[in-house]
């Protein structure tokens, strides 16, 4: 597949590479010359503007990396001129992007996946498979049930992401949903009134399906990474000292009588799977391995974090379905408020009319109001949803 590259992020350049390495994929354009000079592509056409690459017919996909200023505008263009495309996270300060994103991708059906590699990690994924609830039918955890979720993650320069906008960005919420699943309500402490450069933040909230966490961002000394399982018969630590470019180790108790488990990991490559991933959603012409939704929930849950900031109370979520049905039963939720107001207006109306025509006419408009209404109602069966369709579920702030 013939591919494009917008912007430099790493991750965005990480992928490039980890795409030509298989030889079945050319990078044909970009906008931005990347570190170490043009010649680190070859035959690549660079590009000084979005449009010109958009328009180069001989680009498959596009791997949004820009500036995050730019990000947002890159991704609306990339899917609506009909590419697959990739994006570095996070793709805006806001969810409404993301939200618009979803629907241009339902529309196209062209592949759109985020670039977010942490939660693939396979000591990642093993320590999601210690975290039990009680209502859970897997095999019971060494650890238990449950309870709760403790992460560490410092940097050696700013642990926020936006910080030269009005909207920082947490960088955690990936993993911890990879973790413990959908956040019901997060809470964010900083030291002033804004999570400013260079100052700590604490994260603390409750998962929708049961379990507490607690977040420490540290933009200070390396990078590192610390989560820790709290269930009600152990605790179990994954610790990645070097942050993920380097070895992971886990530990979790043996039991009564035997000696703690331990498992570690070499320093992990994303990429490749990455790369697999994408190839087997194009092959499938749909979503696979890293949602979008996913995407949305850490722009919603980056909202309300900064909520919750500001007003210094906790901010809750709610996650409705956003799919064209969910959509249509709104509007019509709406439609049948605004038409019963109207019905009780006209029935006030008939009784100042003299009868005779003039009332049969108000007593038609009636008639004419409620078969336009249930009409209305058969056109989600003229439609069927579409099979591959995909719930996008967007915050819903409770008062």
């Amino acid at each position: 597949m013939r591919f494009a590259l917008l912007g430099t992020h790493p991750d965005g350049l990480a992928l490039t590479d980890s795409l030509l390495a298989t030889g079945r994929h050319e990078l044909v354009a970009y906008t931005v010359a990347p570190p170490g000079g043009a010649e680190r592509w070859g035959k690549a056409r660079p590009y000084a503007d979005l449009e010109e690459v958009l328009a180069d017919p001989a680009v498959e996909a596009v791997i949004v990396a820009g500036a995050p200023v730019n990000r947002p505008q890159q991704l609306r263009r990339a899917l609506q001129s009909e590419r697959h495309v990739l994006c570095v996270q996070p793709v805006d300060q806001t969810p409404e992007v993301g939200y618009e994103a979803a629907l241009i991708r339902q529309d196209t059906g062209y592949v759109l996946l985020p670039l977010a590699p942490l939660p693939l990690h396979p000591a990642v994924r093993r320590l999601a498979e210690m975290v039990r609830r009680p209502d859970d039918k897997e095999p019971a955890s060494p650890l238990g049930v449950f309870r709760l979720l403790e992460v560490d993650w410092a940097e050696p320069g700013e642990v926020l992401a936006n910080l030269d906008g009005p909207r920082p960005s947490f960088p955690c919420w990936d993993v911890l949903r990879a973790l413990g699943g959908d956040i019901a309500e997060v809470s964010t402490f900083a030291a002033g009134e804004h999570a400013g450069p260079g100052e700590p933040v604490l994260l603390a909230g409750r998962f929708e399906k049961g379990g507490l966490f607690r977040v420490t961002l540290l933009p200070q000394g390396g990078s590192r990474r610390r989560f820790a399982v709290v269930g009600d018969r152990g605790r179990a630590e994954l610790t990645l000292p070097l942050g993920e470019d380097g070895p992971a180790f886990l530990e979790w108790p043996g039991g009564p009588d035997a000696q703690p488990c331990e498992e570690d990991w070499p320093r992990w490559d994303p990429w490749p799977e990455i790369v697999a991933r994408f190839e087997a959603a194009v092959a499938a012409k749909a979503d696979a391995g890293l949602p979008w939704r996913d995407a949305v929930r850490c722009l919603e849950l980056d909202d309300a974090a900064r909520r919750s900031l500001d007003r210094r109370r906790t901010s809750p979520l709610e996650y409705p379905e956003a799919t064209e049905e969910a959509g249509f039963k709104g509007t019509m939720t709406l439609v049948g408020c605004g038409m019963l107001w109207a019905l009780l207006a006209l029935v006030l109306l008939s009784s100042w009319v003299p009868q005779g025509w003039p009332r049969t006419m108000v007593l038609v408009l009636i008639l004419i109001l409620l078969g336009g209404f249930l009409a209305l109602q058969l056109l989600r069966y003229a439609m069927p949803p579409r099979p591959e369709e995909q719930a996008l579920p967007p915050r819903k702030d409770q008062p």
